[in-house]
């Protein structure tokens, strides 16, 4: 079969670790159908006919060996009439499943299916309505021709149709030959249509990743030549995971319907990304196994507008209810235009360049890195010195950009107040490289990530609180990649326990105050409600309408701190969001956040105050 060469022609990729999680997901994913009931109605549509499948089966079974012999069926369970009822029951779950999805797609249709093959789901939903009413039809003809095992009042709703079935014993043949050609038809169909996935989404599900979202796979440089992978480039050099991931894609639209980049106007869509990548792995199969020339994927099955369009927030890969990894796709495309063609946006240059060369994406010195600490009495840890218990990694943001440095002296200022053993690296510390690895600089950042574990392990740090989400990222997630293992955690984390502890004694006002999630630390690193916390300890709470692992990017990430933005602004639709809810202040727990969401105030002429939790903590600590 085309697809499975495909997928052992691939590149390899580690998915067989964390067996006990796998099977979780499984059940969890697959079975239980979660992430489909993040959307109520949809979910239970899905959910009606997936269960519906799974209860119909050995129906199906019985169908085949009747088709064979007509007094013939699965020894015992045809005889149970608790089991004919259950049929009945499914068939009516089924049947009302395919017209709330019927109703769905040609009555509201919603814009998340903009794109997708609409004519194919009608096919597939009228195959799947036939299915269940041959057997409806075939289970009354039984009843009526005096052919069932079973009690015939079990089927209640078989056992009132009978009641108008003319030559049963005719129509009982007529009725099971078409239950199985219509199911054949759909079993030949399917490897042609989008609900491939029903073959291929259980292993795409156990197979997903099983560590932290906001973690990448890294690029392997110590390999011979001829086996490095600079990305993707064609199809040829997708990972098998990858592969599996194209066709697993139900064409459902939540990614697009959740992703900041669409909602605001630009071309990126994570459904056509990984719909364009399967149309041209399914055309140039046969020439990846012959060893053909195969097309380059940029500017074919993906536009390379849309490869910068990303932030890289990971709601597509949140929502995805069969676990596609869109990310690892798209920095996969970014990371051979960067480094095999070096393309990319023009505005990005500057910010590789000085990351490259100077250790930071503002391109300032070094030796400032630790002038925002001036007068605060902060140690800075040098070599050979004992290492504290909690290293602050204060990132770039907070040592060079004004509006970022204020979290990072209020974060000082409370760990003190609260008597915590802590220092900076200062000078020593560097870029963790997320930007220039989100950008597709593979090769850049795994520098700058051996250069920060050597520097981590000399120092004997063990433990490290960062106020950067990016660099909490980096450090706890992808370090480990590079020899790089500590307890890593957001400053919002260590003052809601000091707060707790009463380490720390907030007063609380009356100010409103909306706490905006940052993508890097709710989604990607699962810090949701000690921010919370902390707000709640200082003023009172009110909530966005997309909040915790379902918030909406600021427009910084996957780079695009840096990068110029098409389409409207990712900040300022965030910002009307924030201003809706009527709040005064718009809290943040992330450098970045601060920065954009300030710009975004500032441009849509919105009375809100933007300003970091540790920031709000300090000026109640004072005030109290």
């Amino acid at each position: 079969m085309l697809l499975v060469r495909l997928v052992r022609a691939a590149k390899p990729v580690e998915r067989f670790d964390d067996l006990p999680l796998r099977v979780r997901n499984e059940a969890l994913i697959v079975l239980g159908q979660r992430k489909l009931f993040q959307r109520l109605l949809p979910g239970g549509v899905h959910a009606a006919i997936f269960w519906g499948f799974l209860v119909l089966f050995p129906t199906i079974v019985m169908a085949l060996i009747s088709c064979v012999s007509r007094d013939s069926s699965l020894p015992w369970l045809e005889a149970q009439g608790w089991f004919m009822a259950l049929v009945d029951v499914f068939v009516l779950s089924v049947l009302a499943g395919v017209v709330a999805a019927a109703w769905i797609r040609k009555v509201v249709r919603p814009k998340r299916f903009d794109g997708s093959h609409l004519g194919e789901a009608n096919l597939i939903l009228a195959l799947i309505a036939l299915v269940v009413l041959t057997l409806l039809g075939w289970h009354a003809a039984r009843i009526a021709a005096g052919l069932n095992e079973w009690p015939a009042h079990a089927s209640f709703l078989s056992n009132w149709i009978a009641t108008a079935v003319p030559a049963p014993r005719v129509l009982e043949r007529v009725f099971v030959w078409a239950h199985v050609t219509t199911i054949l038809v759909f079993l030949a169909y399917l490897p042609y249509s989008k609900h491939l996935h029903i073959a291929t989404a259980a292993f795409n599900v156990f197979f997903a990743r099983t560590r932290r979202l906001g973690r990448l796979e890294p690029l392997r440089f110590d390999l011979p030549d001829e086996e490095i992978r600079f990305g993707v480039a064609t199809v040829g050099d997708l990972t098998w995971k990858e592969m599996v991931d194209t066709f697993s894609c139900t064409e459902c639209g939540r990614c697009q319907d959740v992703c900041p980049a669409y909602a605001t106007g630009k071309l990126l869509s994570p459904k056509l990304v990984i719909m364009g990548l399967r149309d041209q792995l399914l055309a140039e199969g046969p020439a990846l196994l012959a060893g053909g020339e195969l097309s380059p994927v940029v500017g074919n099955g993906v536009p390379e507008e849309m490869v910068w369009d990303c932030v890289t927030c990971g709601a597509c890969v949140h929502e995805c209810p069969v676990s596609i990894e869109h990310i690892d796709h798209i920095v996969d495309l970014r990371r051979n235009l960067v480094m095999m063609d070096s393309s990319f946006p023009q505005e990005a240059e500057s910010m590789l360049r000085d990351v490259e060369r100077m250790g930071n994406p503002w391109g300032k010195p070094q030796g400032d890195r630790a002038a925002w600490a001036e007068g605060l009495g902060v140690r800075v840890v040098e070599e050979g010195e004992p290492a504290p218990e909690i290293l602050y990694w204060v990132g770039c943001a907070a040592a060079y950009d004004e509006r970022a440095r204020t979290a990072a002296e209020s974060t000082v200022k409370l760990l003190q107040k609260a008597g915590v053993d802590f220092a900076i690296l200062g000078a020593r510390e560097s870029c963790t490289g997320d930007p220039a690895r989100r950008m597709g600089n593979e090769y850049v950042f795994q520098s700058y990530a051996e250069q920060n574990v050597a520097t981590l392990n000399d120092a004997g740090v063990t433990k490290i609180v960062a106020s950067c989400p990016h660099c909490l990222n980096s450090l706890g997630n992808e370090y480990p990649d590079f020899g790089g293992r500590y307890e890593v955690m957001h400053h919002t984390e260590l003052l809601a326990e000091l707060v707790r502890d009463g380490r720390l004694q907030p007063k609380a006002g009356n100010t409103e105050i909306t706490y905006h999630d940052s993508c890097y630390l709710a989604r990607h690193n699962d810090v949701r409600e000690d921010p919370r916390e902390l707000v709640a300890a200082v003023g009172k709470s009110v909530e966005m309408a997309r909040n915790r692992e379902r918030t909406f990017c600021c427009g910084a990430g996957g780079a695009h701190m840096w990068m110029e933005e098409r389409g409207g602004a990712i900040n300022e639709e965030r910002v009307r969001e924030a201003a809706e809810t009527g709040a005064e202040t718009l809290a943040v727990a992330c450098p970045f956040c601060t920065v954009m969401l300030d710009d975004g105030v500032r441009a849509s002429g919105k009375q809100l105050r933007v300003a970091d939790v540790s920031t709000l903590l300090v000026e109640s600590l004072e005030d109290s």
